[in-house]
């Protein structure tokens, strides 16, 4: 009996104690926490399961990252939306380790990338430097999204909501997904918006991103993404047996039929609206941006005295960007997104260039272009795509710090297999 008694007063000095110390880190491991009734009501409304795969958009200027996850058929949804509490740098990528950039560009996130651990809360290394950025000699580790509002190259989120952005990946993973997609944008990429950066230094870069972007836009499927030639190739497949190769020249490719049709009419759009923007954004209002690998070895080297203990100024230095001075309106321009088409085997560029010609700013022409790429783009929601089967290893592999992989976001062979299955109607 008198063991009993004591084990009791120990049991309960144990409980008081974990009172005044916030139990909830003991009884449910932060890493561990559900996601919110709210939001599982959400998903099941919008056709998702719980462990259903994800992908995640983050976008600095309008500071938002978004959380998206597929549907039964397939197609992804948006499911969250939240502010960044904070991002560090200015528009553009990172290039050199200690620029304080936040990475831009198509990254992938492994189980191995998670850190329950982390000294911000949750976090999960993004993947920086990919392909793409090796290739062109780009530098940094341990890019992470994470908790504790506080950020030097990361992209930062109050400890909340880390904690459901961490539980939507962990989910995901369990359900059998074996990466997930983070596309990281300096901006949504409107054709006002792009309008408003044309000059800027970074504007090819944006281009490149921009098709990406404007796939998922039209699939609502993450993007195959491969790197040749030093730059991001979308849903393509190179011909002949040959392969991709970051640093080396593009090989001939091709992409389905009806994913070029339905990217043409959007473009067709896409320029009416550019070349409308440009005759009103003259004196539109632009974030500050990095001016390359310049400006960055600036702002690296006053990291570095920083760190040292000597004294530099408060904020680190930067290079006026061409973006700061107003232009005049300028006529009709060339597209913003290069046509790309030509590098494909199944669609010459004098054929792209034809519809492109084809597309005048006339109201009527502007509905008939709207119908046919809806009619295109709905064509794919029609497509049903399995989820993925359950791994027998369903726990989340923890690693407090992992090297980024150089995988450039792509998602294999069974991606693949979908984009053909999706666009073969």
């Amino acid at each position: 009996m008198t063991r009993l008694i004591k084990y009791a007063f120990l049991l309960s000095t144990a409980l008081a104690l974990a009172a005044c110390n916030e139990t909830l880190e003991d009884i449910a491991p932060k890493a561990e926490r559900q996601l919110p009734a709210r939001i599982v009501q959400t998903m099941k409304a919008k056709g998702m399961s719980k462990t259903s795969p994800v992908m995640m958009r983050i976008f600095k200027e309008e500071g938002k990252l978004e959380v998206w996850k597929a549907k039964t058929n397939g197609r992804y949804d948006i499911i969250a939306s939240y502010d960044i509490c904070k991002w560090s740098g200015q528009l553009g990528p990172k290039f050199t380790e200690g620029d304080r950039q936040a990475p831009e560009g198509f990254y992938t996130v492994r189980p191995g990338q998670m850190n329950p651990k982390s000294s911000y809360y949750l976090a999960f290394n993004i993947g920086f430097p990919n392909a793409y950025d090796q290739a062109n000699g780009r530098t940094g580790k341990h890019l992470m999204v994470h908790g504790a509002c506080s950020s030097a190259g990361c992209y930062s989120m109050t400890d909340e909501q880390i904690s459901e952005i961490y539980a939507f990946a962990r989910d995901s993973f369990n359900g059998g997904q074996r990466e997930f997609q983070v596309q990281a944008f300096p901006f949504r990429m409107t054709a006002e918006n792009m309008a408003r950066y044309r000059n800027d230094p970074n504007y090819d870069f944006w281009k490149m991103l921009k098709e990406g972007y404007d796939h998922f836009e039209l699939t609502k499927i993450p993007p195959k993404v491969d790197v040749c030639g030093k730059r991001y190739v979308f849903n393509s497949e190179p011909v002949d047996g040959q392969s991709f190769s970051p640093t080396a020249a593009c090989p001939p490719m091709s992409q389905p039929e009806s994913l070029l049709t339905a990217y043409r009419q959007h473009q067709a759009l896409y320029d009416i609206a550019f070349n409308k923007a440009l005759k009103t954004q003259s004196t539109a209002k632009r974030s500050e941006t990095i001016a390359g690998h310049e400006e960055a070895r600036l702002v690296a080297d006053w990291s570095k005295r920083r760190a040292r203990g000597e004294k530099v100024s408060r904020l680190p230095p930067n290079i006026p960007s061409p973006t700061a001075v107003a232009e005049a309106p300028q006529p009709e321009a060339t597209p913003a997104v290069a046509a790309t088409a030509s590098a494909y085997t199944a669609e010459p560029a004098s054929r792209l260039q034809t519809a492109l010609e084809a597309a005048a700013p006339q109201p009527e022409q502007q509905e008939a272009v709207a119908n046919t790429t809806s009619a295109a783009t709905e064509a794919v929601a029609e497509d049903a795509v399995p989820n993925p089967t359950p791994r027998p290893d369903t726990s989340v592999e923890r690693t407090a710090s992992v090297p980024a992989p150089a995988a450039t976001g792509g998602q294999g062979t069974s991606l693949r297999r979908r984009i053909q299955n999706i666009f073969s109607r």
